[in-house]
């Protein structure tokens, strides 16, 4: 089976060669390549792989009946499959699905401790129980958030090396234009990201094929197993509302104010009854919040209203498997993203932003029509930034910039279809350089 390069496997190299590790929990939403990169790097790495499943094996759960010492869980292993091998300074140990099991994380103190051995944890639905995993091993381990495949990524899958996207960031720095046959390439591909989005499995299908066929298949079977998630792990909380928050998601995108309102989901619907639902799609991963700032200054963190935001797909891919027929036809076929085009070119960046390392934040002032889409931060600036369906005047980025209230913004950042460009302290990139946007602000710190 075609592998797919991803960034993990950079991290969990640097990880297994750090001195004195602490055991990893790489968390992440289902079927975003978790088990198949962790299985790839154990496999390249070391002599023995102990790999234990709670959904697939639950009678490992027996192995902590004589508490969390290493030795103990060790013994309590060997009992169940003597095969298993136990070589000191060269075993990895790989506990999946640990959702099933989060009482593990107990023993992850002690593996810590004893250093003989090398553990990874990983979970699809694992952000609905992380606050159970955090008690229970604080202090104790490393946490790596996995996403689905980012631009970078495709660009991986497609062929293009770490040159070519350390030539668009040299473009970015530089502010000089791309040529025509680069921005067809990058536009082009960057389309096909979109509506392919990142998920390993469409990916694989798409560069196999080196079509769309199968595609859309493919990403209505995640859905159906998202929902089955929903079914299966929202213990407490309405399960009928969180799917009645999942299926509104692309409806209210799609309008004019992408705000998500909690009154257009069911009849008499109140904020009180459906924040949970909402809290568990965005632990789950499945969903990106982008909250409205009090007011556009620093610090974005506790500067928001928890009850006003906006919601986006984690994968933009599943958004657009989401979207109604005519729709999918429109932008498979003829490239067109017609009602939704201002709704995905901001799921695409959002997504991005996210991927990133960033918090979404937005801000809509409620006595006039300025509203910005997202905000980022260097360490002395807030830096808006705007993305345009269409090419045109960003009215609400000149206002930030243009009056004297907003002291922390000095210049603003313009995603549109077109070249790379400045003018009047906005700077003007095409979508696909969002995933950049990070490693741009560094460079020019």
């Amino acid at each position: 089976m075609l592998y797919l390069k991803r960034k993990v496997d950079i991290f969990l190299d640097n990880w297994r060669k750090e001195k004195g590790h602490k055991p990893l929990i790489v968390k992440g939403p289902r079927q975003v390549g978790k088990t198949e990169s962790i299985r790839r790097f154990a496999q390249k790495n070391y002599d023995s792989v102990i790999e234990i499943n709670f959904v697939e094996e639950p009678k490992y759960k027996m192995i902590t009946e004589n508490g969390y010492k290493t030795d103990e869980i060790i013994k309590n292993i060997s009992f169940l499959d003597p095969s298993k091998r136990f070589i000191a300074g060269n075993t990895l140990l790989f506990f999946d699905e640990l959702q099933e099991f989060p009482e593990i994380a107990t023993a992850l103190k002690f593996f810590c401790q004893d250093g003989r051995f090398d553990v990874v944890c990983s979970g699809s639905m694992l952000g609905i129980q992380y606050k159970k995993v955090e008690s229970n091993s604080v202090g104790y381990k490393t946490d790596y958030e996995m996403f689905s495949m980012d631009f970078e990524e495709f660009l991986w899958a497609k062929g293009y090396g770490e040159s070519f996207v350390e030539d668009l960031l040299s473009h970015m720095q530089k502010m000089t234009p791309l040529q025509e046959v680069q921005m067809a390439v990058c536009a082009g591909t960057f389309l096909d990201y979109c509506v392919l989005g990142g998920m390993p499995a469409v990916v694989r299908e798409y560069i196999a094929k080196g079509t769309f066929e199968g595609s859309l298949e493919i990403q209505r079977q995640l859905l159906a197993d998202y929902k089955e998630d929903i079914r299966k792990y929202a213990e407490g909380v309405d399960q009928g509302r969180i799917l009645t928050v999942f299926n509104q998601i692309p409806v209210q995108l799609a309008k004019d104010n992408k705000k998500f309102q909690i009154s257009k989901v069911a009849p008499g619907a109140r904020f009180k009854d459906y924040r949970g639902c909402i809290e568990w799609l965005d632990d789950a991963g499945m969903v990106n919040l982008c909250y409205c700032l009090r007011f556009p200054e620093l610090p974005l963190k506790g500067n928001y209203d928890e009850s006003r935001y906006k919601i986006y797909f984690a994968d933009s891919g599943l958004l657009v498997a989401m979207l109604d027929e005519e729709a999918q036809e429109d932008l498979r076929a003829n490239k067109n993203l017609g009602v939704y085009k201002g709704a995905l070119y901001e799921n695409f960046v959002g997504e991005a932003l996210v991927k990133s390392g960033y918090g979404l934040y937005y801000y809509k002032r409620e006595d006039s029509t300025l509203e910005e889409d997202f905000f980022v931060r260097t360490a002395s600036e807030l830096i808006p930034v705007e993305v345009k369906a269409v090419s045109g005047r960003a009215k609400s980025l000149r206002t930030l910039l243009e009056s004297e209230k907003y002291g922390d913004i000095h210049w603003g950042i313009k995603f549109t279809a077109g070249n790379i460009g400045y003018s009047d302290r906005i700077y003007t990139f095409p979508y696909f350089c969002a995933f950049l946007l990070k490693r741009y602000l560094k460079s020019i710190g």
